[in-house]
């Protein structure tokens, strides 16, 4: 009998499943023909002026909402930076990367290591996706230095696939938080909602359910298409190595360096934000407190308490800036395009074909598959709610669905495209030195797995759901 790596092909392809070979197929393909997220973006841009342009609108109307929108998404830009900041300094302080370095002795074989990831990935997205990407990230550095013969693409497309899959039925979701805030909802969205408090959307059974049924499949769908360590490529085939010792920091006996070096004025600091954090979850009470920049100042508080140091919480932020890069320029981009489609015609033209087809039974589907459409195009949670929310709701309202419920098909739904759109692998593929196309074969059939589980899910969970008029939520 023939030892494992010395078997035939045809053995070797039988041994692999199915799902092996087609993941393979798939990422050998991207690898191939997959652009980068940057060319991505640019390609997204003409795609959408060419569909202005088809809907009548003129060429002077559309480079005028794509100038204008360029610099409208600024401020959200910083706090999409800042939240990969954020999350790379607490999970790169020493009493979190003890438990990075612990979780990664846990799986014991590449394909294991693989479904652990992707654990681990969907998990921590429900606390927040900008952490769960660069643990996940962290975690991965760990693995492939412990666990020889773990494909460097299927474990990285693991660490992503908490973005692409349940970060928007958790804490951080961008949708339900800003309908749970008075003042933060837009007055034309207000108007036809009224406040829809996370109990209605978050913490629904129905949504917590989902939740649970994406992540088992989603781990799954990793350990079945991760192949077998003679058919994987690992780090070591991208040129990758990294040297997970951390080096020291130079000690000055200079009078003027003595505090970088204590953990003074990380305890002063500390104590003046964190007495900040309570006083705003008292005040707002602790589902309103949560956005954007809450999370963003928790976080930035509490890596520095855990890197104690100044010197050492201002080295982490130094070396979280390079996973930033692609936000920073790509963001604008983005932004003119959601300039194109707010300004013009082209999301109200496409929103009311999809509510003149619609009915109440099949109204849920139609609204994920259109939310996962255009987040091909503009991939912010946020932002295109504010986009779809006025017409999505006021259709809801019409069809007697229920509202809470419609702002979970979206946050579901809308996590689809993340799977294939490269922007949030951005922070990701830095921390890993890969490109899009690398492992998005991978990430491309957890989509095509998801998409009818998806799609079923909204529609079958909408039956459980009586319409309540707005404002009695």
């Amino acid at each position: 009998m023939q030892p494992e790596d010395s078997r035939g092909p045809t053995s070797e392809k039988k041994h692999q499943g199915t799902f092996s070979q087609l993941a393979i197929g798939l990422a050998d393909r991207s690898e191939r023909w997959f652009p980068d997220a940057l060319v991505f973006a640019l390609a997204a841009v003409v795609i959408v002026f060419i569909i202005g342009l088809c809907m009548g609108e003129t060429p002077g109307h559309l480079t005028t909402d794509f100038g204008e929108g360029f610099w409208e998404l600024s401020l959200f830009t910083m706090q999409m930076a800042m939240i990969i900041i954020g999350g790379y300094v607490v999970a790169t302080a020493p009493p979190i990367a003890r438990i990075i370095g612990w979780l990664a002795t846990i799986p014991r074989t590449p394909r294991g290591a693989v479904a652990f990831v992707a654990f681990i990935s969907t998990t921590t997205s429900l606390l927040s996706w900008g952490f769960s990407l660069v643990f996940s990230a962290l975690l991965v550095r760990r693995i492939v230095q412990k666990i020889q013969g773990v494909d460097y693409r299927a474990v990285s497309a693991a660490a992503y696939l908490g973005v692409g899959t349940v970060w928007a039925l958790g804490l951080s979701s961008s949708a339900a938080l800003m309908m749970a805030t008075r003042g933060s909802i837009p007055p034309a969205i207000s108007k036809i909602s009224g406040l829809i408090s996370l109990k209605h959307t978050v913490f629904t059974w129905q949504s917590m359910v989902t939740a649970a049924i994406l992540i088992v499949v989603s781990v799954l769908v990793a350990y079945f298409s991760a192949p077998a360590a003679s058919r994987g490529k690992t780090a070591e085939a991208f040129g990758v190595k990294f040297d997970l010792s951390a080096a020291p920091i130079s000690r000055s006996h200079v009078p003027g360096e003595w505090l970088e070096h204590n953990g003074l004025l990380t305890v002063l600091i500390c104590a003046i934000g964190f007495s900040y954090l309570v006083k705003v979850f008292f005040t707002r009470g602790p589902f309103a407190a949560l956005d954007l920049n809450t999370y963003n100042f928790l976080f930035l508080m509490l890596g520095m308490l855990l890197h104690w140091k100044p010197a050492a919480f201002a080295r982490a932020v130094s070396a979280s800036v390079p996973a930033t890069a692609g936000v920073l320029i790509q963001f604008p981009f983005y932004a003119g395009i959601f300039g194109i489609i707010t300004k013009s015609s082209i999301s109200n033209r496409i929103a009311e074909f999809f509510v003149r087809i619609s009915s109440h039974d099949s109204y849920p589907v139609l609204i994920a598959i259109y939310s996962a459409i255009v987040g091909l195009f503009v991939p912010s949670g946020g932002s295109k709610w504010i986009i779809e929310a006025p017409y999505v709701l006021a259709a809801a309202n019409q069809l007697h669905v229920n509202l809470g419920w419609v702002v979970q098909i979206y946050n579901t739904a809308e996590a689809l495209p993340n799977l294939i759109n490269p922007f949030w692998m951005l922070p990701l593929l830095g921390l890993l030195h890969l490109r899009a196309r690398d492992v998005v074969g991978y990430t491309a059939l957890q989509l095509i797995v998801n998409i009818p589980l998806v799609l079923f899910l909204m529609w079958f969970f909408a039956r459980t759901l009586p319409y309540v008029p707005p404002g009695t939520f």
